[in-house]
């Protein structure tokens, strides 16, 4: 029987630097869903993604279990090329003059600069990719000359091009103004027509979509909650989650939070 599961933690703890910043923790991912997972800062989103990244890694215990792909002992190597994450430090590594069909190429070889040595087969990827991400008019641009959220997209593009099961955004609106933010959004809404799955990680509501099968709300290392977002996105958990008083509501299939005291 194939497992339906990509990740499985069962009672998993985690710690960086004396504290525990994963408590306890029990959850399931499946194959055939996309997932977002959002939380205040400090509420163990991105050291949940060490941990599927092996960059951390939970406290060996008997009633604990770790799995990715269904193996407890996991090969980095095939992790890297099943697993893509686009965070905003990648950004910095760029060459500033690498023109976007470049900078998505050298995907294919692990690098962040110039091939020379690219094939005909190599440039049909990218322009395929290209074209089904509506972003072939990026191709011959500098990735200097891009607007934040363009560069962001393009290294999205990047990681998608060797076809990983699923793609990691750790909080790809991070820092954008309105009109980037917003183009990001229907990028990665569009994605949900490749066969990677997405797992978001945000602390930002706005981006809740209808491509999201399930949203995981993180506070303080432990899940306070999870399940469809039409049932978990309310004002009662949004205000327990990060500690403020606000309405939230959903218009055009977007969900707006409106401040109501200080």
């Amino acid at each position: 029987m194939v497992n339906k599961f990509w990740f499985e933690a069962k009672n998993i703890n985690c710690f960086k630097n004396g504290i525990r910043v994963i408590k306890d923790l029990s959850l399931k991912i499946s194959f055939s869903e996309n997932v977002i997972l959002i939380g205040p800062n400090g509420s163990g989103k991105s050291s949940l993604i060490e941990v599927i990244n092996r960059n951390i890694y939970p406290v060996v215990a008997y009633d604990s279990i770790l799995k990715i792909f269904n193996k407890e002992v996991i090969n980095l190597w095939e992790l890297r090329q099943r697993i893509s994450t686009v965070n905003n430090d990648i950004k910095d590594r760029i060459n500033p003059n690498l023109k976007v069909f470049d900078l998505i190429l050298s995907g294919l070889y692990g690098k962040y600069c110039y091939v020379s040595t690219k094939s005909e087969s190599d440039h049909y990827k990218v322009e395929s990719l290209m074209k089904n991400m509506n972003i072939t008019s990026l191709s011959k641009k500098y990735f200097s000359y891009l607007s934040d959220g363009e560069k962001h997209i393009s290294l999205i593009a990047r990681a998608l091009i060797k076809k990983p099961d699923i793609l990691i955004l750790d909080e790809p609106t991070a820092n954008l103004d309105y009109k980037s933010k917003f183009f990001v959004i229907d990028k990665i809404n569009e994605l949900s027509k490749l066969n990677t799955k997405i797992l978001c990680v945000t602390h930002e509501i706005s981006m809740i979509t209808s491509i999201y099968d399930r949203i995981i709300m993180l506070k303080s290392g432990e899940i306070f909650a999870e399940g469809d977002q039409n049932q978990i996105i309310n004002s009662e958990n949004l205000n327990k989650l990060y500690g403020i008083d606000v309405e939230v509501i959903k218009n055009s299939g977007f969900w707006i939070i409106n401040r109501l005291s200080k």
